[in-house]
């Protein structure tokens, strides 16, 4: 299971499938980790440079993070895909300007995540991970396998 979770400048990334339990994170920062609340990881109880330090210490890299440089990932299930957008937005009368996109479609194998692209202006920011990590965990909430032909996003997978 793979899980986003975003709170002020900082995102987290969570692969239940790599932690090997080690309560590294728990102890590190109980506040912001707790096993038997819903859900488990909240990032609003403690501060950025605490979260980090703690996910540092991650043994097995189950938790990664990155910050989020003022840029919203939204889910667009209308059109199959989530989209990056400055979260400051536009001035006055103009549209919003998108700065990257994950595409997938459903079929009945599951979600194929098939292409993701973020403006290379904004690269190497974590937009990418952050826009293919809210496709996988929709798809997972869905019940649905994510099937990975695009490159980027099976390099997260394989992570």
């Amino acid at each position: 299971m793979h899980r986003l979770y975003e709170y002020g400048d900082i995102a987290v990334f969570w692969d239940s499938d790599k932690c090997r339990h080690a309560k590294r994170c728990v102890t590190g920062s109980p506040e912001t980790f707790e096993f038997g609340r819903r859900p488990w990881i909240d990032l609003s109880k403690a501060p950025t440079a605490t979260i980090w330090k703690t996910i540092a210490k991650c043994p097995s890299g189950a938790l990664t993070c990155s910050y989020t440089h003022d840029i919203a990932i939204k889910l667009d299930p209308e059109n199959n895909r989530s989209v990056a957008y400055p979260a400051s937005g536009s001035a006055p009368g103009e549209p919003v300007r998108q700065i990257g996109e994950c595409d997938y479609r459903i079929t009945e194998d599951g979600w194929v995540i098939y292409h993701t692209e973020v403006s290379p202006e904004y690269g190497g920011r974590g937009i990418a991970k952050r826009l293919v990590y809210k496709v996988i965990e929709a798809a997972e909430r869905a019940g649905a396998k994510v099937i990975p032909t695009c490159s980027y996003a099976a390099k997260i997978l394989a992570e």
